[in-house]
């Protein structure tokens, strides 16, 4: 494991255990990459045994080092002497994981909805801005910018890195589950670099897990896990040989891991139990009618994502719905609502067209628009795959 991939395993949850040990992001932060800096010279080719450990015990030694140069104040000598205790304090209040209680705090009702997801996004995630800005499909500068006062605010208004109480939990718990869903797709659909970040994924999921053991009567949080486990089952099919992209139609489905199936069926049947269904739990229904027998029932994700956009009316659901719409009504019919939507910078608009505009017979259309696709994509993998369909439709 070189130190990028240690960056990206370790770095949120280091951050994550100084920040409770500190009280303070900021310093957190600044520790952990001052631990990596020095992780650059002295590591070599030959890192520790236990890296994460390594970077924890650095990053706590130089912020100690820093907090006694500047404990002119009583609270940096409080923060020092609590640095230096041997043994770590322990876990008050329902959150028991330091990087879900990380991304409950960051999700704080002080800050608005977008910084939120944002900041944690960048800290839990180990997310590069430009990386995050895609995923909102905005422009780099608001997501900096946000960032930038999200961590002013905390700082100035004097936020507390604490457990929320029990109480506290259902209204922080929206942005929360934002969070989980975004760190998962940017592991499942990166948006630079290899196709994959199983590192993302996993560590959604496992958060997904202890949100579920935290909150296990919530209907959203049961369908959040559901969807990511039912999505995660079929990674193992949607990369060839060669490394190249295969998309669900043309998924060898015994590739499918039916285990974690399995499981998301079994939470999707607990969900409709409840009978109060919610974005997340609708995602994970049309996840499990994908998973379930040897071919889709299109009429039924249909059905179901007409009641996914009465709950989330945003236009990458329409966009989604439209696929449902060409597999049940057409081609043509399914182009027109695509017509009607715009989503700028986003790559799948335009490859999505391509497709149906291709299935029409309409190839100089189709061409065109997957080279606009082609240059809004930013993963490689994505990128190859789209110039592998125009190069057929026009060899055709």
């Amino acid at each position: 494991m070189d130190l990028t991939e240690v960056y990206r395993a370790e770095y949120g949850r280091c951050v994550a255990t100084l920040t409770r040990l500190l009280g303070d992001i900021g310093l957190a932060e600044e520790a952990v990459q001052d631990a990596f800096a020095t992780a650059m010279t002295k590591w070599g080719e030959a890192p520790p045994s236990n890296p994460g450990a390594w970077i924890v015990t650095t990053a706590r030694n130089r912020a100690l080092d820093r907090l006694r140069r500047e404990s002119t104040r009583d609270d940096r000598q409080a923060q020092a002497q609590l640095l230096a205790e041997p043994d770590e304090p322990q876990e008050v209040g329902p959150v028991r994981d330091d990087q879900l209680r990380m991304i409950f705090t960051c999700c704080h009702p002080a800050l608005s909805p977008l910084a939120q997801t944002a900041l944690t996004l960048r800290i839990l995630g180990g997310l590069e801005v430009a990386e995050i800005a895609r995923a909102y499909v905005v422009p780099e500068a608001t997501i900096s910018q946000r960032i930038v006062r999200a961590k002013k605010k905390i700082r100035d208004a004097g936020i507390p890195y604490r457990v929320p109480g029990s109480a506290e939990l259902p209204d922080r718990l929206p942005p929360v589950l934002t969070v989980l869903y975004l760190v998962f797709n940017e592991g499942y659909a990166s948006t630079s670099g290899e196709l994959v970040r199983t590192d993302l994924t996993r560590e959604a999921i496992r958060l997904a897990r202890a949100l579920a053991e935290l909150m296990p009567d919530e209907p959203e949080v049961l369908g959040l896990l559901a969807l990511l486990l039912l999505t995660e089952a079929r990674r193992p099919a949607r990369v060839g040989p060669d490394g190249e992209l295969v998309v669900l139609a043309e998924q060898d489905r015994s590739r499918w891991d039916r285990q974690l199936i399995a499981e998301g069926h079994e939470l999707v049947r607990r969900c409709l139990r409840r009978g109060r269904p919610g974005p997340y739990q609708l995602q994970a229904a049309i996840n499990a009618v994908h998973t379930d027998g040897d071919a889709t029932d299109w009429t039924q994700v249909l059905a179901l994502y007409d009641q996914l956009l009465t709950h989330s009316p945003t236009p990458i659901v329409a966009l989604n719905r439209a696929v449902a719409v060409a597999e049940v009504h057409g081609p043509e019919q399914a182009l027109a609502a695509v017509d009607a939507l715009d989503i700028p910078g986003y790559h799948l608009l335009p490859a999505t067209r391509a497709d149906l505009l291709a299935r029409l017979g309409r190839t100089a259309d189709a061409a065109s628009a997957y080279g606009e696709a082609i240059a809004l994509a930013g993963n490689d993998t994505e990128r190859a795959f789209l110039e592998t369909r125009r190069t057929a439709l026009l060899s055709d």
